[in-house]
């Protein structure tokens, strides 16, 4: 067996509220975008800042780790990079990068503070079949 890794850790802000669905099989998946940022010089020796936005997925989050997942929030991510396809509802086929979240830690001054501070750490695999119910959805 080749040996081979899949492994991404990010550091950034959610850039909307988080969204929580359900599979049929009552598998709870919760969505959100995360923007990370490099800055560079340009050509001209100017600096240059750029922003990467992330598709990020987690399965059977906590709901109090869901209450947290707010517009502009800063987490670490830990996951991995998983490609998908879908057809969509004018029967093209799109493609669809995302980031599958198996550790989520909050990292704003106010949640770390907090006593009860609260961290994800992905048990196991999740069955991602039960997870592409809709495929009209990119989630």
């Amino acid at each position: 067996m080749a040996l081979s890794l899949n492994k991404v850790m990010l550091i950034g802000n959610l850039g909307n509220d988080a969204e929580t669905r359900f599979t049929p099989n009552n598998v709870s998946v919760t969505t959100f975008s995360l923007a990370t940022n490099r800055s560079y010089k340009g050509k001209d020796g100017n600096w240059v800042n750029e922003t990467t936005w992330h598709n990020i997925v987690c399965y059977n989050l906590p709901d109090s780790l869901k209450e947290l997942l707010k517009k502009g929030k800063k987490f670490y991510i830990e996951g991995r990079i998983s490609k998908r396809d879908y057809t969509d509802k004018d029967k093209i086929k799109r493609y669809f990068t995302e980031i599958i979240s198996e550790r989520l830690i909050p990292l704003d001054s106010k949640d770390v503070a907090s006593e009860n501070i609260q961290t994800y750490e992905q048990e196991g695999d999740v069955d991602v079949e039960a997870t592409d119910a809709d495929n009209d959805l990119p989630f």
